[in-house]
């Protein structure tokens, strides 16, 4: 469920997400690794990209074909 807030509403909490962050005295701690990854959520403007669909199964790769011990072409 997405919130309806403005994008000033946004950049209150990313600023105070930003000094929180900063004034914090463990930079490594999980807690401020967890609030910088909701910074991150929260600045992003480009959308996420997907991976490319899987490629339908077909034939073998020669990596598998070596792996079953079958003989290849030279």
């Amino acid at each position: 469920m997405q919130p309806n807030l403005s994008p000033e509403d946004y950049a209150a909490i990313a600023a105070l997400f930003r000094d929180t962050i900063a004034a914090d005295r463990s930079p490594l701690s999980p807690r401020v690794r967890g609030w910088q990854s909701i910074l991150d959520k929260l600045e992003s403007t480009t959308p996420r990209v997907l991976l490319p669909p899987l490629k339908p199964a077909g034939e073998p790769s020669r990596v598998m074909a070596r792996m079953r011990g079958t003989k290849q072409r030279r």
